[in-house]
């Protein structure tokens, strides 16, 4: 009798779990019947905000349901994680996650979420290479130049970031670790402030993104040296890398992806990555990255997790060997 039982208990139980998923599977083949949203961290205008908006408009082409652009601002792009990490997991709130989001889990104690636990990754979107450049006024031509210098000047050089912490910190730091120089760190409010205080001679060199840092070395206000990633840049394919020129490894550039809060069904989660890869690597959206020193780069979504992971385990490594504190 018991035996019987318990055979009419699984098979109730599955009878439960196949309507269950047929259900669900319904609902993810008729995703979205609804308005999307993708949450950012910074302000409107910005790169990140430029580049959700641009992928939210060729999404909702695609899903034929609007595409809404929210800015969550503030602490460093935590808000809008959070923000994402406790909305519903029905895939219809998206975070456009950033290199940045990869440091703050160094940065901060106490992080109201976990970004590994409590979102899913969707697929990388693009990549940014930045670039080292130097105000014309220091002598030298090349990174051998460079570090040959900051040796013989050791702590009487300095560079600019947009903010302790920020991936421009974190790309000086480890320059300074790998090169064995003193180069000192200056931080300022943002990535032009950063740029206007290079090109005005106010610090000797700064990371920048390749499309502002072309613009000042056109006009030779700025003189660049290498790009911070070990491919080339596009858009200065003539420029070496900082690992072809002597830093061996050197390998640090901003990203933009797309994450999903954890618990969104795998079928969605697959819906969005195909459609993110159709629209990511279209002709026009190639072009309007690339314009603005972005290349296209998506990947399966365990691909994302793979990187997303990397990156945090790397941030904390470098920021711990930097003696930088969490707050």
């Amino acid at each position: 009798m018991g035996s019987s039982r318990r055979e009419i208990s699984r098979l109730l139980a599955g009878i439960v779990a196949c309507a269950s998923l047929s259900v669900f599977d319904s609902f993810a083949q008729n995703y979205p019947v609804k308005p999307i949203r993708i949450v950012v961290g910074f302000s409107a205008g910005g790169g990140t905000d430029i580049t959700a908006r641009r992928v939210g408009q060729k999404l909702s082409e695609q899903l034929g349901q609007p595409v809404i652009v929210e800015n969550r601002t503030g602490a460093g792009g935590t808000i809008a994680t959070e923000r994402v990490a406790t909305s519903p997991a029905d895939g219809y709130t998206l975070l456009l996650v950033t290199a940045a989001d990869a440091i703050q889990p160094a940065l901060r104690a106490k992080l109201p979420y976990d970004l590994e636990r409590d979102l899913a990754p969707v697929s990388l979107v693009a990549v940014a290479p930045f670039v080292l450049v130097i105000h014309p006024s220091v002598p030298a031509r090349s990174i051998k130049d460079l570090v040959s210098l900051a040796r013989l000047q050791r702590g009487k050089l300095s560079y600019g970031s947009f903010g302790v912490g920020s991936s421009a910190h974190l790309m000086g730091e480890l320059f300074n670790l790998m090169a064995k120089v003193h180069i000192v760190h200056v931080p300022y409010k943002g990535g032009s402030e950063t740029l206007i205080a290079t090109a005005a001679g106010h610090i000797d060199m700064s990371f920048n993104a390749v499309t502002t840092a072309l613009t000042f070395a056109k006009s030779g206000k700025l003189r660049p040296l290498a790009a911070t990633s070990a491919k080339r840049a596009l858009l200065l394919p003539s420029l070496p890398t900082l690992d072809e020129s002597g830093l061996r490894g050197y390998d640090r550039y901003g990203w933009y992806g797309v994450l999903v809060p954890a618990g969104v069904s795998k079928d969605i989660i697959a819906r969005l990555n195909e459609v993110i890869h159709k629209v990511v690597n279209t002709d026009d959206m190639k072009d309007s990255f690339n314009r603005d020193g972005l290349e296209p780069q998506t990947n399966t979504q365990e691909q994302f997790a793979a990187h997303i992971h990397r990156e945090i385990a790397q941030n904390a490594k470098l920021i711990k060997l930097i003696g930088l504190k969490a707050e």
